[in-house]
């Protein structure tokens, strides 16, 4: 898959730079092709250096912890970049949470906890990285990202940094402004004070709530499609019959109709294709159109 030469065509970095990386083990589905060309960032000059000085015709995808993302069989071309430990830290200030776009949602909302700060307890239930949740505005059980957001620093596609605030975000569900190529640096979280018991007991009944209703011991990649406005995706998919339905080795969640697991054999063919008969289902149906919430990456391939 790799371009002859493609590691001599990027510019030169402090960084890890891996052709054809295998991304399927860290992937939540377990499935996927190579990446072209894996860039691991050093630092953030590392990072801004690199895109300052990349060919714009070379494909630039960020990768987070690709909890919410399917990548195809066919592997992504081009660079992905995906952000390492010095893209970690954490920090408060008062009622402010400051962390590096790779950090963990759960290790936030326990940083929150711990400090006494709520309101971001929603984020224990979000199994993905900060800067992920900030460029779809994620969300869970009766909160968004937006609204705790304070400010955002970026890194756009020229190397340049923009420190943003909601506002210029265009923050709707599930959905920003933020373009795909955009780095998420570092984000400020905003929350109030607040016991740090009851803190904890919203954190512990979250987590209860997920096991309870969501298929988290098996391999899958969150939410599959967005809800749509005044129905949920899962009521329309079970209403269908695509509970347990299944393509290959990839299964429509018993447990929650918008989830999709696989049994360890999948390829990224079933899994889509399986959304796909969902999704087509629930159109014939209900007139319905179901929106991907899974970001779907890379290049098909076609198995007889």
């Amino acid at each position: 898959m790799t371009e002859p030469g493609l590691i001599n065509k990027v510019p030169r970095v402090r960084g890890d730079l891996i052709p054809n990386a295998i991304l399927s083990k860290s992937s939540w589905f377990r499935v996927g092709g190579p990446a072209e060309l894996l860039f691991m960032p050093k630092d953030e000059l590392d990072l801004k250096t690199f895109k300052k000085k990349l060919d714009p015709d070379i494909p630039f995808t960020v990768l987070g912890a690709t909890s919410n993302v399917l990548i195809r069989d066919g592997g992504i071309k081009g660079v992905v970049v995906k952000l390492g430990s010095n893209f970690n830290h954490m920090n408060n200030y008062n009622d402010l949470i400051i962390v590096g776009g790779a950090v963990m949602d759960m290790k936030i909302s326990l940083l929150a906890a711990k400090k006494g700060i709520g309101g971001m307890e929603f984020l224990s239930g979000i199994p993905g990285t900060i800067g992920g949740s900030v460029k779809m505005n994620a969300g869970a059980y009766g909160n968004d990202v937006s609204d705790i957001l304070y400010k955002v620093k970026l890194m756009k596609n020229n190397g340049s940094i923009l420190e943003l605030c909601p506002a210029k975000l265009k923050m709707k569900y599930r959905n920003t402004s933020i373009s795909k190529q955009s780095v998420v640096i570092e984000v400020e979280l905003k929350g109030y004070q607040c016991d740090q018991k009851l803190i904890f007991e919203k954190i512990k009944e979250i987590n209860n709530q997920r096991s309870k209703t969501q298929p988290i011991k098996n391999l899958t990649g969150g939410s599959t499609f967005r809800n749509p406005p005044g129905c949920k995706a899962w009521e329309l998919i079970d209403k269908v019959g695509c509970r347990g339905m299944s393509i290959g080795g990839a299964r429509i969640s018993e447990i929650h109709p918008n989830f999709i697991i696989s049994d360890g054999n999948a390829t990224a063919n079933d899994i889509e294709n399986l959304g796909l008969e969902a999704k087509k289902r629930v159109l014939d149906n209900f007139g319905i159109k179901l929106e991907w919430e899974i970001l779907r990456l890379g290049y098909k391939i076609e198995r007889n």
